[in-house]
């Protein structure tokens, strides 16, 4: 069997905002086609972490590679140095995130808010940008609202806008920041059965979630995080069924439900089988 190569390699990473130390050393690896639930009480640093990885939010000290490149900085004479925006922006490209806002233009259509991206980072011909924009509305199930805008949207349509905005940009790597936390509960399933069939296409994932059930299902690994540090991690049946950690189990008596019955997890069970 081949030894699954390594996607996203996070060496001693910390993140200081003024005085309050966010991130306190964190070592984390991702390998390609992995799910990783990023789980844990608000404020343990998930969101941020997140972000460092995108480049939204510049570490404090540690290193981020992703296929096998630092993210962010390159060594010159043996000392490390802040990349240019542009070259920041080039690592970019072939990460997507999925924010807990939709952040959706409102003067612009569904089907033209997938559009501008493609055309405006990545250059693509106008035919080109809107025919991946129109495959990738279809694939999370909102091509026939194409021609609508954010304010004639539900909740749940608007942010399977901003998954099909990110997908239409080819990315290798999905990071998904509380993609439901924004939504009303009734809307919560259709975005999960979404990112759900995702994992079943060998996208590289890593999601910050509250979604207990979900994460019992989708994910290859859940990380539980407390305090700006990793508790634990390992498979959603020894972590979420079998918490070792005092912090873990005190957060999952808080979310005892460990199914969502507005899920389809067939994607993610045929993702789980084939690896």
């Amino acid at each position: 069997m081949t030894e699954p190569t390594i996607k996203v390699d996070i060496v001693g990473l910390h993140k200081t905002f003024g005085t309050t130390e966010v991130l306190k050393g964190i070592d984390l690896t991702v390998h390609n086609g992995e799910i990783v639930a990023l789980m844990g009480p608000s404020g343990s640093g998930k969101s941020t972490l997140l972000r460092c990885v995108n480049q939204l939010v510049t570490p404090t000290a540690g290193q981020i590679y992703i296929d096998g490149e630092l993210q962010g900085q390159q060594v010159r004479n043996g000392k490390l140095h802040r990349l240019k925006a542009r070259s920041v922006a080039r690592q970019r490209l072939g990460t997507g995130m999925v924010f807990q806002q939709f952040n959706l233009f409102g003067h612009l259509t569904a089907l033209e808010n997938v559009v501008m991206p493609q055309r405006t980072v990545l250059g693509r011909d106008a035919d080109a940008a809107r025919d991946r924009a129109t495959a990738a509305l279809h694939r999370v199930g909102v091509a026939t609202r194409a021609d609508a805008y954010p304010a004639q949207l539900s909740g749940g349509q608007q942010q399977r806008v901003a998954i099909a905005r990110a997908l239409a940009m080819d990315p290798t790597l999905m990071l998904f920041d509380e993609p439901t936390s924004a939504l009303d509960p009734e809307l919560v399933g259709e975005v999960l059965t979404v990112i759900g069939e995702l994992a079943g296409t060998g996208m590289t994932m890593v999601i910050v979630t509250h979604e207990v059930g979900f994460a019992y299902e989708v994910s290859d690994r859940v990380v539980f995080m407390d305090d700006g540090r990793i508790v634990e991690q390992g498979p959603p049946q020894q972590v979420l069924d079998n918490p070792r950690h005092s912090r873990t189990q005190a957060f999952l008596r808080r979310h005892t439900e460990k199914s969502s019955p507005d899920v389809s997890t067939r994607a993610s069970t045929h993702h789980r089988n084939e690896r």
